[in-house]
């Protein structure tokens, strides 16, 4: 049997529901014949009777009632589908796929779903944690709709990355230890450290700030998630070089832990970010999810 027609099914029900031929014909805009068409397709797709004609009145047969069964509520999941396509076109929800880094994950991101949840709260935003050059191989696959990335970046065919922010790195240090109020690479090359792992454009970053005092220090241990190294800082296990994210100055900060102390770095060094996603006219949803991340926006 071939492929059932849903415009036949709702003539079925149609004429179920209003008990004749011509109300349902000019309930659903259709001539008589058509009417009567879509009835004798159908029957001779089922090979069955699906209506009787009883005097002025038209009721299922056995298995018509079976199929308006079915029918009813295949028009309705039909339906359904097509309200949420339309919901996803005008960009009222959908799913947007979005990788970033640990740091942007844990305070910078939160704020943006905060905006995006109150204007556009059935948006549903997948996130990975993920380096910068995962983000990018993943949007050009199309396994990705944004990408919060590290900058600079080198061009990527079909990609659109543009600057987002840029927040100044600093020393996270343990609490009790003694440090100056401005930390340079000599110095702290001579301290235990925890450093990102080198597969990070961050561990690159730190890297060439110690290399320009001629300093190569050894870590005690590489990690890329900054909630664990922030926490091993806390227990006096060494310092680290982190992305004071969510800062204009270095003076604002989001909550440190009271066992962790920042410093500022002599000479600065500053973490750029961008945002990237595949070039040309985003989808309405991840239209919407840009829109909640360039509203945090700055220098």
């Amino acid at each position: 049997m071939r492929e059932l027609n849903l415009d036949q099914l709702r003539t079925l029900v149609a004429i179920v529901d209003l008990g004749s031929f011509a109300a349902a014909a000019r309930v659903l805009h259709l001539a008589p014949p058509t009417v009567s068409l879509h009835i004798s397709e159908l029957e001779s797709r089922v090979g069955a009777t699906l209506l009787l004609r009883q005097r002025n009145q038209v009721r299922p047969s056995g298995v018509g009632e079976s199929l308006v069964r079915r029918a009813r509520q295949l028009l309705a999941d039909a339906g359904q589908a097509l309200e949420e396509v339309r919901r996803q076109v005008q960009g009222l929800e959908g799913r947007v796929r979005l990788g970033a880094s640990t740091g942007a994950i844990a305070y910078l991101l939160p704020q943006a779903l905060q905006r995006l949840g109150q204007s556009h709260p059935d948006i549903d935003v997948q996130v990975m944690v993920l380096t910068s050059a995962e983000t990018l191989s993943r949007l050009s696959a199309g396994t990705l709709d944004v990408g919060l990335v590290a900058l600079p970046q080198a061009a990527v065919a079909g990609l659109s990355v543009r600057p987002w922010r840029r927040d100044p790195v600093m020393a996270f240090i343990p609490a009790h230890w003694v440090a100056p109020r401005s930390v340079t690479p000599q110095w702290l090359a001579a301290q235990p450290l925890i450093l990102n792992a080198p597969d990070t454009r961050l561990s690159r970053l730190t890297s060439e700030w110690f290399a320009s005092a001629g300093e190569h220090p050894t870590p005690r241990i590489q990690l890329n998630y900054n909630d664990a190294v922030k926490s091993l800082v806390a227990a006096g296990y060494g310092a680290t070089l982190l992305p004071h994210e969510g800062a204009q100055h270095e003076s604002e900060a989001p909550y440190v832990d009271p066992r962790i102390v920042m410093r500022p770095l002599r000479p600065k060094l500053w973490r750029g970010l961008g945002i990237a996603h595949r070039s040309g006219t985003p989808e309405p949803a991840t239209a919407y999810v840009l829109d909640a991340l360039w509203a945090l926006r700055q220098g």
